[in-house]
């Protein structure tokens, strides 16, 4: 090998090694947004929840397959406009079930009209329809076209008979300490590849994945965003993260003593459950 050559390894060889700790560096920030994101939407909802007369219907929350709370989304106009926030969604296919791990998505949209200036608001879905769900394990959906969409109802009294079965997503927004309805016909909401990788610390972890519970146990933020939104929603608690983490360690035998009887090997685990639509590009 020529100087010459040996010297372009060495100098490779030594930028690799020092950009390593901008990498990790990078990694742990990602997961440290992440996870202030998920500290500010258990806020959105507490404070939300807190409002006696706007907040969202407990008939609806009951009634909920999914709810994505999208903190502080920025809405910029001057004739034409645009709306961009990020956030978490949790789903369950039971409404007696415990919600799944938090899944991280986008929302984007776009209005035109006599409009100008800058607005930021904490928006609020309610999916009511297991087909909602599944339109958001497939990567993106388009609300109004994909699943009907409709400005939510508020206050604890209003009724869930006339006004639940009107759509499949009620949205909400609170801005400058109001919260109403809004109408989002025409947003996407898409799955947030990169910041679900960086809670999970698993490269292309997938939306079917976390909401089956077969990805990384989240970070304890999560675990109080699903105990809160659990107590509102009067739905089961999660116990732990992760699946595997209920499962009892065997017990060692004491020194001297008779030796355990032998635990029967497990049955083959149940193929991981998926959801309709899953993106795995």
């Amino acid at each position: 090998m020529s100087l010459g050559t040996r010297i372009s390894v060495v100098t490779l060889v030594a930028a690799v090694v020092a950009a390593a700790p901008a990498f990790v560096n990078t990694a742990h920030a990602g997961a440290a947004r992440q996870e202030g994101l998920l500290l500010t939407a258990t806020e959105v909802l507490e404070d939300v929840q807190g409002m006696p007369d706007q907040r969202v219907p407990d008939a609806l929350l009951s009634r909920a397959y999914g709810i994505a709370v999208i903190p502080s989304v920025t809405k910029i106009a001057f004739i034409f406009g645009g709306r961009y926030g990020t956030g978490v969604v949790v789903v369950r296919d039971k409404l007696d079930a415990p919600w799944s791990n938090p899944v991280f998505l986008s929302l984007t949209g776009g209005s035109w009209g006599l409009q100008a200036g800058a607005q930021a608001s904490d928006i609020i879905l309610v999916f009511t329809t297991r087909n909602g769900i599944e339109g958001i394990a497939g990567g993106r959906m388009t609300l109004g076209a994909d699943a009907s969409v409709a400005a939510g109802p508020v206050g604890r009294q209003a009724s869930a008979s006339t006004d639940i079965a009107l759509a499949e997503i009620y949205s909400y927004a609170r801005s400058r300490g109001l919260f109403a309805g809004i109408a989002l016909d025409g947003s996407v909401i898409a799955i947030d590849r990169s910041a679900n990788a960086a809670l999970y610390h698993k490269s292309g972890v997938t939306a079917s994945e976390i909401f089956a519970g077969q990805a990384p146990a989240p970070p304890e933020s999560a675990q109080r965003f699903l105990d809160r939104l659990s107590q509102l929603t009067h739905a089961p608690a999660r116990n732990s993260p992760a699946p595997q983490a209920d499962m009892p360690a065997a017990a060692a035998p004491a020194p001297g003593g008779p030796a355990a009887p032998a635990v029967p090997a497990p049955s083959p685990a149940a193929p991981p459950r998926t959801y309709p639509l899953e993106n795995q590009n």
